[in-house]
């Protein structure tokens, strides 16, 4: 077990934030699934309600340093697409 009182705090630093992450890396992998069951449902409405929600949650992610945002803006583009082509 450390023994310097910088390694300690460290350690809680760190655990604070692996939760953190988790519970929104969760809720944003959520926020994709409703998208792609409401695609799966052909709900155009359902559907671009829950991107708009799923969006909203990536930018969340970025903002809090969770994920990257180029990785970001790839899971909005690859969502968006699938929506649009539920439109046609």
């Amino acid at each position: 077990m450390p023994i310097h009182k910088s390694v300690l705090k460290r350690a809680r630093q760190s655990e604070k934030r692996r939760l953190r992450n988790v519970s929104v890396k969760s809720s944003v992998k959520t926020y994709s699934k409703k998208v792609i069951e409401m695609i799966a449902k052909k709900d155009i409405d359902g559907a671009k309600e829950s991107l708009k929600t799923a969006v909203k949650g990536l930018d969340k992610a970025v903002t809090k340093g969770v994920i990257h945002k180029n990785n970001a803006a790839r899971r909005k583009s690859k969502l968006t697409v699938k929506v649009n082509s539920l439109l046609k």
